[in-house]
């Protein structure tokens, strides 16, 4: 039996220990606080408040509900901040932009150099491991997409032309101008490497007569899009395979793939560009287009880019390339790139509205998927925004064609890609 006097020394000392920890908690936000970009408030699971950040009301409320949290927040990254909020260890209240820019204000707090690192991923890319991935991601709900991607299922950068555009107008604009880059004509054949729901392969079809062949892992995009297809009245010239690219066979006028890369792997991308190289009929156009790093080095630091949160729970295998790399890569797989368009304000703005829509349809998302999904889903949009709005994530559409071709089959000017 324990006596009275050392239950009464436990709890004395315990108390002690936890005033002492909070006290370097709060010592810890005044320090923190000059550098946040945001006023916010700790509120600690006893109801304790620790303001953090400039005067006055807080645009950003963290509610820590377990001391665990709060030790992650001490030292924080990118990586423990996300994962603390989406298992539910810390919860917030405040505009996501705003929590978003308090997180990264935290993170890069006295980051040494030595943080930072050369990134080499230990996914092998094998097509069972691709397929998996590549479902993970996209196979949650199509009504879930649906609810923030809008009427065109189009889950890429959308294309602003003059930045005033709803999403769906910006993303017909985008695809679009996509198959303006590639100057298709009526009857050519056209390849749409991860097709996703469609849309592309469906409008090169019916707005420019194309036949097309769309290919996805994903089993769901694949029922979506052939349902589509058939719904369009377009089965005799679009067909949807359930297939991954390196198992197809034959040629095609035009090749593009949109948003797909990314799943590639960089030590794979000479490879997956010789793959449509070879693809290509002699005087054929492919389009890459795919999100980038804006360093060359691609040198990742665990504190502040969020890398083991996405591989974890967004996009497993995922991997980054500067642009510099993927224009090596081009050529080494035999294709010369012959027009490069940086489209990263296009995909600040796809993101933040499609954010936007997230955030005011958050009670019907829920409806669809449990709170962990919700929270991963609900972060990793506002934190894409942040990325390529200031500059740590880029995206380009290259325009390529097999290497050696004549330079008399190429245009005078990229007027053709706007008429």
């Amino acid at each position: 039996m324990v006596r009275v006097d050392d239950a009464l020394i436990h709890l004395v000392k315990k108390r002690e220990k936890n005033m002492f920890f909070q006290d370097k908690v709060e010592a810890w936000a005044a320090s923190a606080g000059e550098r946040v970009p945001v006023p916010a408030r700790l509120v600690l699971w006893d109801g304790r408040q620790i303001s953090l950040g400039h005067s006055g009301e807080p645009k950003v409320v963290l509610y820590v509900k377990q001391a665990g949290a709060l030790r992650r927040l001490r030292r924080p990254t990118i990586d423990e901040i996300a994962q603390a909020y989406v298992n539910d260890e810390i919860d917030i209240d405040g505009r996501m932009p705003d929590a978003v820019a308090l997180a990264y204000g935290l993170a890069h707090r006295d980051v040494p150099s030595n943080a930072y690192a050369p990134h080499f991923s230990l996914a092998d890319h094998s097509k069972q491991s691709d397929r998996k991935a590549i479902q993970f991601h996209y196979d949650v709900s199509d009504d879930f997409y649906r609810i923030w991607l809008g009427r065109t299922m189009v889950y890429s950068c959308a294309y602003f032309e003059n930045g005033t555009e709803d999403l769906d107008t910006a993303q017909e604009k985008k695809i679009d101008h996509i198959l303006k880059k590639i100057a298709l004509r009526p009857t050519q054949s056209l390849l749409d490497i991860g097709c996703g729901w469609g849309s592309l392969v469906i409008r090169a079809a019916q707005r420019f007569g194309a036949r097309c062949t769309g290919i996805t892992l994903s089993e769901r995009q694949y029922e979506f899009a052939t349902q589509r297809v058939q719904e369009a009245g377009l089965t005799d010239r679009v067909e949807i395979r359930l297939q991954d690219y390196r198992d197809i066979d034959g040629q095609f006028d035009r090749v593009t793939s949109v948003g797909m890369f990314e799943h590639v792997g960089r030590a794979n991308l000479g490879a997956y560009f010789a793959k449509i190289s070879s693809l290509l009929a002699p005087e054929g156009i492919a389009m890459n287009h795919g999100i980038t790093s804006t360093d060359p080095d691609i040198a990742w630091s665990p504190a502040v880019d969020g890398s083991g949160f996405m591989d974890k729970y967004v996009f497993p295998n995922g991997e980054l390339s500067h642009i510099g790399q993927v224009l090596d890569a081009m050529q080494r797989g035999n294709l010369e790139s012959i027009d490069v368009e940086n489209l990263r304000r296009h995909h600040a703005r796809t993101l933040t509205l499609w954010a936007e829509t997230f955030e005011k349809n958050a009670d019907s998302i829920r409806q669809l998927v449990d709170e962990q999904t919700f929270r991963v889903w609900r972060i990793y949009l506002a934190g894409c925004v942040y990325g390529f709005r200031y500059g740590n994530l880029s995206i380009y559409q290259v325009v390529c064609r097999r290497a050696g071709a004549q330079a008399d089959s190429l245009a005078w000017s990229r007027r053709y890609m706007y008429e």
